[in-house]
């Protein structure tokens, strides 16, 4: 098996799956009950989000588990919104975000939020001389995520959080469910406020995530009736996924200094060769893009098509992003780089992990072009 599919999920560590049924069988009291287990189990909670604090070199009191990006992303976003719109309701994100990210804000406009969407150039980066001009004094969140999850984009988090300093009463957020452990990020450097990611990217497990919370930032809560996690996310903590998607980042960190070069020589290759593929179009920049994404269209055929002809060869691939990916038509976020609507629709994403090989993007190419070829006869 070929699995390209790493952005939509990788595939859970084996030690992470271990430490998963460990704590369920030996740790599975209440975390918030009055007796000892209840406080045994409590105290690997304080253990886990201490260790994470230490990985991404913030405060254990910063550290909010949730169950993943979307959550995450309605938390941060929604949770400022709606605590801080005394002090102004101009939000501001990018034409490019998840669909997290990006349904979160137009819910917000619907009820009376003014939203300013930053366009993005060719390669799908925002100007950052537009983002300080659409800076307002009653501006309170800027959302723009890291990673695009659909072309690998990058975008320059350091300078914007720079310019959103200078705004006292705007807080920044992150969307990093795409960047985590594949392209660094300091925190503290770039100024973030609030900050998601998503333990499945990172071979944990779906359902668990972890939303950065600088101290003294204040949200409005998604859900209420318990004071679990800062009583920001009310509802019995998901034990065994914490610490077994703590773990994971553990892992994934120590595996990343090698395993984003040896990401990065493939993508090279791959762009190469399907710059070379007669009627396929690259659609990642070749700068300023992350080393685990690869989006490209190809002439005249359907997507759903060409992915279906790989995975009769046991190779995985999509479209777009996993949550969009079902929708079908053009891609929101290649519309907004300027591609046409027919490449945008036709676009293929290729992801990758630490575990994926040139072995396998070798023999990659040979299959897509097998298939291209097929597909093409038949369509004559």
């Amino acid at each position: 098996m070929i699995y390209f599919d790493n952005s939509a999920t990788t595939k859970p560590f084996k030690e992470v799956l271990d430490t998963y049924v460990t704590v369920s069988e030996n740790y599975f009291a209440n975390p918030s009950s009055i007796h000892c287990k209840g406080g045994e189990t409590e105290r690997l909670i304080h253990q886990a989000r201490k260790m994470t604090a230490s990985l991404l070199h913030v405060k254990p009191s910063e550290i909010i588990f949730t169950s993943g990006g979307t959550e995450g992303n309605n938390l941060a976003i929604k949770g400022i919104a709606l605590k801080h719109s005394e002090r102004g309701k101009h939000l501001i994100t990018t034409m490019t975000e998840h669909a997290a990210t990006f349904e979160s804000f137009k819910y917000l406009e619907s009820i009376g939020f003014d939203v300013t969407y930053l366009p993005v150039d060719e390669k799908g980066r925002i100007s950052l001389e537009k983002l300080e001009k659409s800076m307002r004094k009653d501006t309170i969140l800027v959302s723009i995520m890291h990673v695009n999850n659909e072309v690998g984009t990058i975008q320059p988090i350091l300078e914007a959080g720079n310019i959103i300093r200078k705004y006292p009463k705007a807080f920044f957020h992150v969307d990093n469910v795409q960047g985590i452990t594949k392209v660094p990020l300091s925190l503290k450097e770039a100024h973030i406020d609030l900050c998601t990611m998503s333990g499945h990217k990172f071979h944990g497990l779906k359902g668990t995530g972890i939303l950065y919370v600088r101290e003294g930032v204040t949200l409005s809560p998604l859900f209420t009736g318990g004071s679990q996690e800062g009583k920001l996310r009310a509802g019995t903590e998901n034990v065994a996924g914490i610490v077994a998607t703590v773990k994971a980042l553990r892992m994934s960190f120590d595996q990343m200094k090698p395993g984003v070069k040896k990401m990065e020589q493939i993508k090279r290759f791959l762009i190469n060769e399907l710059s070379h593929i007669p009627g396929v179009l690259v659609n990642t920049p070749e700068t300023h893009s992350a080393p685990h994404i690869v989006n490209f269209s190809v002439e005249n055929m359907k997507p759903e098509v060409l992915i279906h002809s790989l995975e009769e060869n046991n190779v995985f691939v999509s479209t777009r992003s996993a949550c969009s990916s079902k929708q079908g038509g053009a891609s929101r976020v290649l519309v907004a780089m300027g591609f046409n609507e027919t490449r945008a629709t036709n676009a293929i994403r290729i992801s990758l992990a630490y575990q994926n090989t040139m072995e396998e993007a070798e023999r990659f190419i040979e299959l897509l072009k097998e298939s291209i070829s097929k597909l093409q006869e038949v369509m004559r």
